[in-house]
């Protein structure tokens, strides 16, 4: 059944779930899958804001023809961000109802052009533009980088609805309930967590900029181009991203750790250990089986981090190099960090890790642990002190 769903009596989502992509961007997993919404505006102009993947495209179409009245077209499509999970639907779109005029500002435009070449005809916006639909006013508001530099969000008047394309969306779909007061949203929190350390974080900046420009729209509706659509409380979704890209922390450790043979997990495990006896909330995570999806998420909200690596081939172990490569690619900031090491013939991963947090101008916190081949009782003993010194540093 391909059921549009109304937001208000003129406005409606004809978004698709998909639940045959293992994983976003080929990189983040979707256990839960994932929903591409795009909504369409019913006025004296129709307005689609935003599509979907092309793969899904029989579901959108047949959604939005069931929302438009008898002998109506689309007269616009709405590009709040072109990446081709919203945009991948626009060559058929444009057979399907000719006439449609895609609006955007001048580097969605440009993007556009290098996606699916040149032609159609186009609306180019500035920021506060306002299109006129007849009840219905659009007005565009440019969030360059949020997170792609052509970004934008467009907000309704007579409605309060923000379509914030990414911005404050979440991995999930929304089969099960499209409207925040339908879900269970302790999971989707941790689902929108790991949605934004994983695509949104490293333009955290960008974030707290466009927050500040549309917090003052009156919104009553939030919807974005994935996960749920907030009709009742709005506001928690931004204060979710407000918190997180102000990369606030709480008082909670991960301790992430390669390990070949089990001398670096049994180091690990035993710092691990000392944090939750001195009664710190500790999440730990072996990169041999944990996706670096999920250690991210956990790892943008909490105060401390260990790092415990065995030396391979001179430098880190390949799963802890990944690691480290995309928290500085995330930008995470002000972290406390304890860093274990392990090495046979020749260290290298203590020293690795030392200089990423120098890098990262993140706190070390001492001892710094590093052994050759395996622990015994006085190594681990350093570990422990670690934790306890980890646990102090954090409730400091």
């Amino acid at each position: 059944m391909h059921s549009a769903i109304p937001l208000t009596e003129k406005v409606f989502w004809v978004g698709v779930n998909d639940h045959e992509t293992d994983l976003f961007e080929a990189l983040w997993p979707l256990p839960y899958g994932i929903s591409y919404n795009a909504y369409l505006i019913v006025d004296d102009r129709t307005v689609l804001v935003d599509a979907v993947k092309g793969h899904f495209l029989d579901e959108h179409v047949n959604r939005i023809r069931e929302a438009l009245p008898a002998g109506r077209s689309i007269d616009y499509l709405v590009v709040n961000h072109v990446e081709p999970d919203h945009t991948g639907a626009l060559r058929i779109l444009r057979e399907l109802f000719p006439s449609i005029r895609v609006v955007g500002n001048k580097k969605t435009l440009e993007l556009l052009a290098g996606f699916y070449g040149a032609g159609g005809d186009t609306h180019v916006v500035q920021d506060g533009d306002v299109l006129d639909l007849g009840t219905h006013r659009l007005t565009f508001h440019l969030t360059p980088m949020v997170h792609w530099p052509e970004t934008m969000m467009t907000f309704e008047a007579s409605t309060g609805i923000l379509f914030s394309g990414d911005a404050f969306g979440g991995y999930g779909t929304v089969d099960r309930g499209l409207f925040d007061d339908e879900m269970d949203l302790a999971f989707f929190e941790s689902e929108t967590l790991r949605y934004y350390a994983n695509i949104i974080g490293r333009y955290s900046q960008m974030v707290q900029k466009a927050i500040a420009k549309v917090g003052t729209l009156g919104i009553k509706i939030l919807a974005p181009t994935h996960g749920a659509v907030w009709r009742t409380q709005p506001r928690v979704a931004v204060d979710w991203y407000d918190r997180w890209s102000r990369q606030e922390t709480k008082s909670a450790a991960v301790v992430a750790y390669g390990s070949m043979y089990g001398n670096t997990q049994k180091m690990a495990e035993r710092v691990a250990r000392a944090l939750v006896d001195a009664g710190i909330r500790t999440l730990v995570h072996n990169l041999s089986h944990s996706h670096a999806s999920y250690v991210l998420r956990d790892i943008w909200t909490s105060r401390a981090l260990v790092l415990a690596s065995p030396t391979y081939n001179t430098g880190l172990f390949p799963t802890m190099d990944d690691l480290v490569r995309l928290l500085e690619n995330k930008l995470i900031k002000d972290r406390l960090l304890g860093v274990v090491g392990s090495y046979g013939w020749t260290g290298g991963a203590a020293k690795a890790l030392t200089a990423f947090a120098e890098r990262s101008k993140w706190r070390i916190v001492e001892p710094v642990v590093e052994v050759r081949c395996a622990a015994g009782d006085q190594d681990l003993e350093r570990c422990a002190q670690l934790g306890r010194n980890l646990a102090a540093a954090v409730r400091a």
